[in-house]
């Protein structure tokens, strides 16, 4: 009788344990099938803002440590070139498109003057800092800061050096005008404001045209102020 009790109970335990694993697999083959590709999120950034399904975050690169990942031999920086870290993501169900040429960083000259900066191309970039002298002089009164010229230096002085710096302007740049529906696109925007770190205290950066591609219809204007942590 003892025999044919316990092996009754291992066979019932055998029979258990089968059913828990049959189970545990089907239940992983469920999530496997049901379970959504992980999309990108955008990086932690304490300043951003949203609405209508998009959220626009930003980091402005005000520390030359930054720059050496992307600029590992020569850094904007040291130009007087600030980049900013955007990311746009969206929420939507459609694509939008964001028009990156009409970004504007809005700094404070004097308590009188206020600036729109253009965002710089790769090109822009390189010409800045391999071809000018564009430092911030303490010594000098404060005046507008530049805006880039059409047409740039002459080819000729643009050397392999000067080509390697507007290839990673351009690799760490925004790569795309159009952010897919749920999606995440981010890189980096650039400004000269020749070293003048301090303006970006009270600075905005602004996205006047961001336009969903469902409907066609333009999405409210982002006015972001770089000084304000939204953590907060």
């Amino acid at each position: 009788m003892p025999s044919a009790y316990y092996s009754l109970m291992r066979n019932l335990l055998a029979s258990l344990l089968f059913v828990a694993a049959a189970a545990t697999v089907h239940g992983q083959d469920n999530n496997s099938a049901t379970t959504p590709a992980k999309t990108a999120v955008p990086f932690h950034a304490a300043i951003h803002d949203t609405h209508e399904g998009m959220t626009i975050g930003i980091e402005p690169w005000i520390e030359a440590s930054r720059y050496k990942e992307k600029f590992p031999k020569k850094s904007p920086f040291s130009k007087g070139i600030v980049a900013v870290r955007v990311s746009f993501h969206n929420d939507n169900d459609q694509g939008v498109k964001v028009n990156l040429q009409s970004i504007r960083l809005l700094v404070q000259i004097t308590e009188d003057s206020r600036q729109e900066l253009v965002p710089l191309s790769a090109e822009d970039v390189a010409d800045t800092v391999m071809l000018k002298n564009n430092g911030k002089d303490p010594t000098t009164k404060r005046n507008p800061l530049p805006l880039p010229l059409p047409g740039g230096a002459p080819k000729g002085t643009r050397d392999a050096n000067w080509t390697a710096l507007r290839d990673a302007a351009q690799n760490a740049g925004v790569p795309t005008s159009v952010v897919a529906a749920h999606s995440t696109v981010e890189g980096l925007i650039y400004f000269d404001i020749r070293g003048e770190v301090d303006l970006l205290q009270t600075a905005h950066l602004y996205f006047p045209n961001i336009v969903s591609m469902g409907d066609n219809q333009p999405l409210s204007y982002f006015d972001i102020a770089l000084g304000h942590d939204s953590s907060d």
